[in-house]
């Protein structure tokens, strides 16, 4: 009997984890919660209560479009798709968006600049480490090319580059919408100055 390859092993292995996680991160809208306090909260029900403020965290804008892929990329990429969490001055993240790209993987780009932006990876994923890549339900943080590589090949993409010369990258979007800067008040404006009293006429009969 021939024994199996550490190898093969490892790969069977991490096939079998990413079938088991596939369902481990069900996909909810999310949705980002300003109470009448100013409390932010993060949930994937939407609030009932008309005294909180509520915007949907960014997590369509700038999504892979998958319509122009090939037949069997395209399956992969709408059963499986990839979205990769980044932040500025980050090697890994760059290794991770290179390695993604250079396997021909179309995936989506979140960046995460605020405590904000971090809740909210946070309550997406589990995880605040950045790079932070999901693949499906299955979600990887760092960056190994052979422990990506193994995730990438168990969700099915192809070992080629199979994305067409006319294929665009999404623009990477942050992660939340930026807060608007609050409106400048207005300068007052000094009060008018009061006119000086007229001197009263001197009595007649006297001189000065």
């Amino acid at each position: 009997m021939n024994a199996v390859s550490p190898r093969v092993a490892r790969l069977a292995a991490v096939a079998a984890l990413f079938a088991s996680a596939l369902t481990a991160l069900p996909a909810h809208a999310l949705y980002k919660v300003v109470g009448p306090d100013g409390k932010v909260t993060y949930t994937d029900r939407p609030p009932t209560s008309k005294e909180n403020k509520v915007a949907t965290v960014n997590t369509t804008t700038g999504s892979v479009s998958t319509e122009s892929l090939p037949f069997e990329l395209r399956q992969v990429a709408e059963k499986y798709p990839v979205t990769l969490y980044t932040t500025a001055n980050c090697a890994p993240c760059e290794g991770a968006r290179q390695f993604l790209r250079q396997r021909g993987v179309p995936f989506t780009e979140r960046t995460v600049a605020s405590a904000d932006d971090n809740t909210a990876l946070k309550r997406l994923t589990g995880k605040t480490e950045l790079p932070t890549i999901s693949i499906g339900s299955q979600v990887v943080t760092g960056f190994a090319s052979a422990e990506l590589g193994g995730y990438v090949d168990a969700a099915g993409y192809p070992k080629e580059s199979k994305l067409p010369s006319s294929y665009t990258e999404p623009t990477p979007t942050p992660l939340t919408e930026p807060k608007a800067a609050p409106a400048a008040r207005p300068a007052r404006q000094a009060p008018a100055a009061t006119p000086a009293p007229a001197e009263a006429p001197a009595p007649s009969g006297f001189k000065f």
